[in-house]
């Protein structure tokens, strides 16, 4: 982990896990707190090491890897913490995200761990979308959804602190099938950030630019062929094809190998995402048969 200058007042913690820093009127708002305690303690000591506080903590999203942290944080700091609305709902309640990848019945041990179960948080307030103010930071939250339900990224002196909105160049030819959860909405949120008037932005995942529009262009364009990959896959099986070999298609086609009941689960969330947008335009449709579900292509796009 490395601490890395922005501009006077705009920092960020450089690693597999960007972490963001502000620094203005003599306190410290951190912006996500990584995975677990070790994370958070990393960053206390960088902190004290160059004299700075941290009196709050704005989580964009609830995946573990950006808010694990934040409980040890308030509890041995008493740092303030705070989060999108629907985002909140999972932090205050961790487990929903071994059930939601568990289709909803009660997740197996396996799956709470820290990577997908971080310990439960208490915040003190949530954030919506707009202008607001947290102590002496004024700042712009962004709405910006896709890869999590309710994710913002936040806008504050001239620099976008993205989330996971987008994701580094490298990052994606790393991970090829990056996780979401809504496909139009990830698109949509691409596009925003292409609207938004800022210095420079940084990932969630990836580094530090100040021009984002071809990491944005390639973040849209591999959400696009992943897309156009499973629908052309559809269309050639006359009869259909049962979404588990669809899925099998997906993992051959993008060579993505896993021997984690977690990370599967989580490519499979990815997968399903695709195809709920593809039904939900009509592209294709969904039936069950033998047992099984079935996709199949819509007759006007044969």
């Amino acid at each position: 982990m490395e601490f890395k200058e922005i501009s006077e007042k705009c920092f960020y913690f450089s690693s597999p896990v960007n972490i963001g820093y502000v620094y203005q009127g003599g306190e410290g708002l951190l912006i996500d707190t990584g995975i677990d305690r070790g994370t958070s303690r990393k960053i206390v000591k960088l902190l004290k090491e160059k004299n700075y506080p941290i009196n709050y903590a704005i989580l964009t999203h609830a995946h573990t890897d950006h808010y694990g942290g934040a409980a040890s944080l308030k509890k041995d700091h008493q740092v303030k913490l705070y989060a999108p609305r629907l985002e909140a709902v999972i932090m205050e309640n961790p487990i929903l995200e071994p059930i939601y990848l568990w289709n909803g019945a009660m997740p197996i041990r396996k799956l709470r761990n820290k990577f997908l179960e971080a310990a439960p948080v208490t915040l003190d307030g949530v954030i919506e979308e707009g202008r607001q103010m947290i102590g002496p930071f004024n700042f712009e939250a962004v709405s910006l959804p896709g890869h999590s339900y309710g994710q913002s990224g936040i806008l504050i002196n001239g620099i976008l602190y993205a989330a996971d909105s987008y994701f580094g160049k490298e990052v994606l030819a790393k991970h090829k099938v990056p996780f979401i959860v809504d496909v139009d909405a990830a698109i949509r949120s691409l596009k925003k950030l292409k609207t938004l008037s800022f210095e420079g932005a940084i990932p969630g995942h990836g580094e530090y630019e100040a021009d984002i529009e071809e990491t944005v262009e390639a973040n849209i364009n591999c959400h696009l062929n992943i897309r156009e990959f499973l629908l052309h896959c559809i269309a050639d099986s006359k009869e259909g094809i049962p979404m588990d070999e669809l899925l099998k298609k997906l993992f051959k086609q993008y060579g993505l190998e896993t021997s984690e009941v977690g990370q599967w689960l989580l490519y499979r969330t990815s997968f399903t995402a695709y195809i709920s947008d593809l039904i939900e335009n009509n592209a294709i449709s969904l039936a069950v048969r033998e047992s099984k579900l079935w996709l199949r292509n819509n007759p006007l796009n044969a």
